[in-house]
């Protein structure tokens, strides 16, 4: 009885190839198979496409987050750019006094202290002293007439600009020659 059960056990290839109509021939077989292979192509050309498209969305929130914490960080900066601006006033005016040279002189480490934070943080000063005036970086407070330099070049800076990488965070006060 056990010989009887092994020889009637099929495979479910055995049963397609039994239920398959006689008149299938070779052609049909391969034209599904050209068929098959054309969804299968249709099919992995999509997905790549997907893997793609989702690649660069990756890359590009990515970007978008990075430049807002740049915006983020340059606005705070901002309102600290006025902080520098008075201490360089200051060591502009500072006592000739004994008492006063030491007053100065700690007004300079906190201003040598200052600039040293804000370059960690990748911002530079502009150095537009004797460049000619680019309105994308300068702003004009005046035009004056000027023997000793060329037309349209910085006479004085009046208050500093200042970059974080290529970005602007605040242009220069200049005075610009006639």
């Amino acid at each position: 009885m056990s010989d009887e059960i092994e020889n009637k056990t099929t495979t479910p290839e055995d049963e397609i190839l039994e239920n398959q109509a006689p008149e299938e021939s070779h052609e049909d077989l391969k034209t599904q198979n050209e068929e098959l292979q054309l969804k299968v192509a249709e099919y992995l050309d999509g997905w790549q496409r997907s893997q793609a498209e989702f690649s660069n969305y990756k890359k590009r929130i990515e970007r978008e987050k990075q430049q807002m914490y740049q915006n983020a960080v340059g606005n705070v900066i901002k309102r600290y750019l006025d902080i520098m601006d008075d201490l360089e006033r200051a060591l502009k005016n500072c006592p000739d006094s004994k008492e006063g040279a030491e007053w100065a002189a700690g007004i300079d480490l906190i201003y040598r202290k200052f600039v040293a934070a804000l370059e960690a943080e990748g911002v530079k000063i502009m150095d537009a002293q004797g460049q000619l005036f680019d309105p994308n970086m300068h702003e004009a407070i005046s035009h004056e007439d000027c023997n000793t330099v060329d037309s349209g070049q910085i006479i004085e800076v009046v208050k500093q600009g200042y970059l974080m990488g290529d970005q602007i965070l605040r242009p220069a006060s200049v005075r610009v020659a006639k």
